[in-house]
């Protein structure tokens, strides 16, 4: 278990498309999750990705199982290991929800995203996943598998008045937002 270094905006690593995962159950897949979840547990995340620590697979994490410092409000996402993800909108209408992210520390920017979307994918054995969800939910997975394709959240801001520091945006959340 190993907290890894977390990539930054601006590192061209950031941008590439990851690969699916073609082996589950593995030692080495394990130890990618482990210290993925012990990376984010250690900056408070509320979600990791692994092209965000320079490792290009179709794995992301997300959930804490307790109220997370970042996103005191939200409500608890359920721990999960997604692989290989598909996401599917329910319906076009979208919500405008805050974001921050760990490859973008410091900033908050206001993001778009479908509020209620059904996602498929499997579980670090193999086994399938396939959840309908909505609100928060639907925004972390949306936002973490975002980086699966190259993407990170300023990419989807439509209002650049509504994105910034996050100590100047929301001061009560400064000492946690690095």
């Amino acid at each position: 278990m190993t907290i890894r270094e977390i990539l930054k905006m601006g590192d061209p690593r950031l941008l590439r498309i990851a690969q699916p995962v073609s082996a589950f159950d593995t030692d080495e897949l394990h130890l990618l999750v482990l210290d993925m979840f012990d990376t984010m547990r250690a900056v408070n995340g509320a979600g990791l990705a692994a092209p965000q620590i320079a490792v290009d697979l179709q794995v992301v994490i997300f959930g804490t199982g307790q109220v997370n410092p970042r996103y005191p409000d939200a409500p608890l996402v359920p721990r999960t290991v997604l692989l290989n993800p598909v996401i599917t909108p329910l319906a076009l209408d979208e919500e405008d929800g805050w974001e921050g992210c760990l490859s973008v520390p410091g900033l908050r920017g206001l993001v778009p995203r479908f509020s209620s979307i059904r996602y498929t994918g499997f579980d670090l054995y193999g086994g399938p996943i396939d959840r309908t969800v909505d609100g928060f939910h639907a925004r972390v997975v949306q936002h973490e598998c975002d980086h699966l394709i190259g993407k990170l959240y300023p990419m989807r801001i439509r209002d650049f008045s509504q994105f910034g520091f996050t100590d100047v945006l929301f001061p009560s959340l400064e000492a946690v937002d690095d």
